[in-house]
């Protein structure tokens, strides 16, 4: 029988929280399989946080001022593009979590792209899994609320483990993709697709409008944005962005 993770699939209670929903005295005489708070990592201050999962290309969350506590918070995951790394992404949706409040969360490729770029999931997908995990120790996560974004071969890499992993990603959010890479389809994600008019590393036509008709024709809600611009994160589509996700 094949690996599911050979396909891009990951364990569907990847983000199931571990994080304790209250205090230790308001439950203490009902049984728990969950591990004693005093053994679960303390959630992060605010501001960006390595996970520890790597030495040299780890992942990085960001966490807001203020964030609640008496309630799950979304979560978004972004994917920086080829060559990239988090702190290139980070700035367009950290003032976004601010607003909202809500946690992002930006791996790190292990290679200088994605690995499902270069020849099918492998170390990224291991990495993703351990990161959400270590996230949802901390914090518990509104399955409702739970966004794979990218831009670029990031995009490219939300579209295809979000629509392969939609049980676990409610929203899947491409910025200037290229393309999918989908074998098993789960779940049924809300998807926001934006391209640039005069994209000059990767054409629209071949890229973002069909990326929108395929999944248009497979039975996804899917926004389509195309804006005036080129290989570029636009702020403006950003924004319409995370309107989708939470709305």
């Amino acid at each position: 029988m094949f690996d599911p993770s050979l396909f891009g699939r990951m364990p569907p209670d990847v983000i199931a929280s571990s994080a304790p929903s209250a205090p230790a005295s308001a439950s203490a005489s009902s049984p728990s399989s969950a591990p004693p708070s005093d053994l679960l990592p303390e959630p992060f201050s605010s501001g960006r946080h390595s996970l520890g999962l790597s030495e040299t290309r780890d992942a990085v969350l960001y966490v807001p001022a203020d964030l609640p506590t008496d309630k799950p918070v979304p979560l978004f995951v972004m994917f920086h593009g080829a060559g990239g790394f988090p702190e290139k992404v980070l700035p367009f949706i950290e003032p976004h979590a601010d607003r909202h409040k809500f946690l992002v969360l930006a791996p790190h490729s292990t290679f200088p792209t994605w690995d499902i770029v270069i020849g099918g999931s492998g170390p990224d997908l291991e990495r993703l899994q351990a990161a959400l995990r270590s996230v949802a120790a901390r914090y518990r996560i509104d399955a409702q609320r739970v966004a794979f974004a990218g831009f670029s071969d990031g995009a490219s890499y939300a579209l295809s483990i979000g629509v392969t992993n939609g049980d676990i990603a409610s929203h899947v959010i491409a910025f200037s993709g290229g393309f999918m890479s989908i074998f098993v389809q789960e779940g049924l994600p809300k998807v926001f697709i934006a391209h640039g008019l005069i994209d000059e590393q990767l054409p629209i036509a071949t890229s973002g409008r069909q990326n929108a008709n395929k999944l248009k024709a497979a039975g996804y809600d899917v926004q389509y944005v195309e804006f005036d611009g080129l290989h570029i994160i636009e702020p403006g589509v950003v924004a319409r962005a995370i309107d989708f996700f939470l709305a």
